[in-house]
């Protein structure tokens, strides 16, 4: 079995901001134990910002606003804080007779088909070689327009490049629960996902932790993209004894276990689903809705009758309803200026050189 296991800010640094090495020791133990009963482990793990700021002479950056602010910072803090953090985790995992490996990726390691390949080849030959692959975004560099923007999605997306069985979300608290446990003393554990839908994304809220960059809510979005390519999610306590061993068996009560989907979704189409941010919405009638859903046609500007937000060829759309009920979502072949001069027109009335898809079928993932 291959297993991701994903450790955030909020349970891999103190409260002061920095690393905390009493919580890696404890994740490598475990690390180790699941290693040793037969299964391939990657940690996706963040610190690396945290690990940056003694070195520095620095406070919780952070805290301070110089995350929205000041992004060069905590690019240069990443850069000298990602080896120090991969020294702990190296000298750690040593303890146990294993080797750790560093795996730096980008979004675009996941958008073309060469670069996805490579990383999957690599991080597949580490596993093999008996390696625990240590995975974390590349921050020194990223470009603040096309990061992943939170280490759940980094991920969910590398259980689907790796093909994982379980993925395994370790946070500050014990799993989903049906309301904020800080806000609402009735609110109660969700042990069981069966179908990630809105009115469980509505309870998801929004960030939970001042030290973290995303709350519960990133790691439903996140459980979302590995649902959807066949993988086992585990929400639990990055804290609880035996978390790991036991959200690799499925043991009731580790958490909030959320049950994979029947159907995989290709690597492209989850990339246009769950990776690519949406630069506007193109609106459909009850006929060009049916034929996406019901006969899986390309969408063609006959079927257009809105168009809202500006963007570009190439660029992520939403598929909506007139309603306002967005079921899928794709890349657009003709730009928001042009489609909206021309929507509601049959291919035949379409100038030559413009496209006779909006969105093509092979661009197209129909989110319900």
């Amino acid at each position: 079995m291959i297993v991701v296991a994903k450790i955030g800010s909020s349970s891999v640094t103190d409260a002061g901001g920095r690393v905390d090495e009493g919580a890696v020791t404890k994740l490598c133990a475990e690390v180790a134990a699941v290693h040793e009963s037969g299964h391939q482990v990657i940690v996706v793990s963040s610190g690396a910002i945290a690990a940056g700021q003694p070195a520095l002479g620095m406070r919780d950056v952070r805290r301070s606003g110089a995350r929205a602010s000041d992004l060069a910072t905590l690019q240069a803090l990443s850069a000298v804080g990602q080896s120090r953090l991969m020294r702990v985790y190296d000298d750690l995992l040593a303890t146990h007779g294993l080797v750790g490996g560093q795996v730096l990726l980008a979004p675009l390691d996941f958008v073309h088909r060469q670069q996805y390949l490579h990383a999957r080849q690599t991080l597949s030959r580490l596993l093999e070689l008996g390696v625990v692959p240590v995975v974390n975004e590349n921050d020194a560099i990223a470009d603040d327009e096309i990061r992943f923007g939170d280490n759940d999605r980094l991920a969910a997306l590398t259980a689907h490049l790796v093909r994982a069985d379980v993925l395994v979300l370790l946070t500050d608290a014990p799993g989903l629960f049906t309301a904020d446990p800080r806000l609402d003393s009735e609110a109660s554990l969700i042990q069981e996902v069966v179908e990630v839908d809105r009115e469980l994304e509505r309870m998801a809220g929004g960030a939970g932790s001042e030290r973290g960059s995303g709350g519960m809510a990133s790691k439903l979005a996140a459980a979302k993209i590995a649902v959807w390519s066949g993988i086992r999610v585990v929400i639990a306590a990055a804290d609880r004894p035996g978390v790991l061993a036991d959200a690799v068996a499925g043991r009731a009560g580790v958490g909030t276990i959320v049950r994979p989907r029947d159907r995989r979704l290709p690597a492209r189409k989850l990339w246009i689903a769950f990776a690519v941010d949406a630069s506007g919405t193109v609106v459909v009638d009850e006929g060009a809705r049916r034929a996406l859903t019901e006969r899986g046609t390309s969408l063609l500007p006959a079927g257009v009758v809105a168009v809202k937000g500006t963007f570009d060829a190439d660029s992520a759309v939403e598929v909506a309803t007139a309603e306002g009920g967005v079921f899928a979502k794709g890349l657009a072949r003709i730009p928001s200026g042009r489609l909206t001069q021309w929507r509601g027109r049959r291919t035949d009335e379409l100038p030559e050189d413009l496209p006779h898809e909006v969105v093509h079928r092979d661009d197209l993932v129909l989110l319900g």
